[in-house]
């Protein structure tokens, strides 16, 4: 049975850092692409970042980009978000999805299986 396992989530003051960490089991996670996505309260979830099977492909949503990073472990089975210098807007219930293929892409469409999200909160 498949399962995507998010950690790393909690309460940060605005300019401090969180490691998200998603670990997948019940699947060959190196075959796919993966992808982190966020929603906050009264908002659509929206794309954060995403990696191809391998790590040689990865790209982040204009919102975060040059301060979060994508990153995965095939060994571990794990993908990771690095966030740093959070802001108050980065608020939001943080979830890490699977494609239904090899490559990367910030479409919500694109992806097969979700994990149950983590709360990241950032206060002013």
């Amino acid at each position: 049975q498949e399962q995507l396992v998010e950690c790393g989530g909690g309460l940060v003051q605005a300019g401090g850092s969180l490691r998200l960490s998603c670990t997948a089991s019940g699947v060959t996670f190196r075959n796919y692409g993966m992808g982190w996505f966020r929603q906050a309260p009264g908002k659509e979830r929206e794309f954060v970042g995403t990696i191809n099977w391998n790590g040689g492909i990865r790209y982040a949503a204009d919102s975060v980009k040059g301060r979060f990073t994508i990153s995965r472990d095939n060994v571990k089975n794990t993908v990771y978000l690095q966030m740093n210098s959070l802001k108050p807007d980065d608020t939001a219930v943080y979830y890490c999805a699977r494609r239904s293929g090899s490559t990367a892409s910030p479409q919500l469409g694109d992806y097969a299986y979700w994990g149950q999200g983590t709360q990241v909160t950032v206060s002013s």
